[in-house]
């Protein structure tokens, strides 16, 4: 008696620690700094979520319009071209409106800012090569990472 009540007990902390750890899948925050780094080079897209909340959090001190970051998210094939011309684009916080390359983006932030954006993994197909970069000028070369999907 004992022991069934042992075993249940740990199949129901099991599934309970399961169901936790799913729910993580559709929550990311991403740090960035004044030395203009993401604290990743990876963000891995969970298309069984519903909707992914990713949180960006810059943990410098600078303010935004010296070390602002976003994370844009685009195709590998577009990310040159797009940066390029997000550049142009500080009306809307480098991050060119209307542009079909854009997947998602993040708003812009400077230090002890956070942002959160509200993701639809559907926007990525599986198979799909996409990246994520920092639209700030100058930003995008040492701020990118790879974007995985899984279902």
């Amino acid at each position: 008696m004992k022991r069934s009540i042992i075993i249940t007990l740990t199949g129901l902390a099991l599934l309970g620690f399961a169901t936790h750890a799913s729910a993580d899948n559709c929550s990311i925050t991403v740090d960035s700094d004044d030395n203009m780094q993401f604290d990743t080079d990876e963000i891995t897209i969970d298309r069984s979520c519903d909707s992914i909340e990713l949180t960006l959090t810059h943990s410098g001190e600078m303010p935004v319009t010296a070390m602002g970051h976003n994370i844009v998210f685009t195709t590998a094939d577009d990310l040159e071209d797009l940066a390029e011309d997000a550049m142009a684009a500080s009306d809307d916080d480098y991050v060119p409106a209307g542009d079909d390359r854009v997947i998602a983006a993040t708003d812009l932030i400077g230090g002890g800012e956070s942002t959160t954006l509200e993701l639809d993994p559907g926007l990525f197909e599986e198979g799909g090569d996409y990246r994520f970069f920092c639209s700030f000028p100058g930003h995008w070369n040492a701020m990118q990472g790879t974007v995985q999907i899984t279902d």
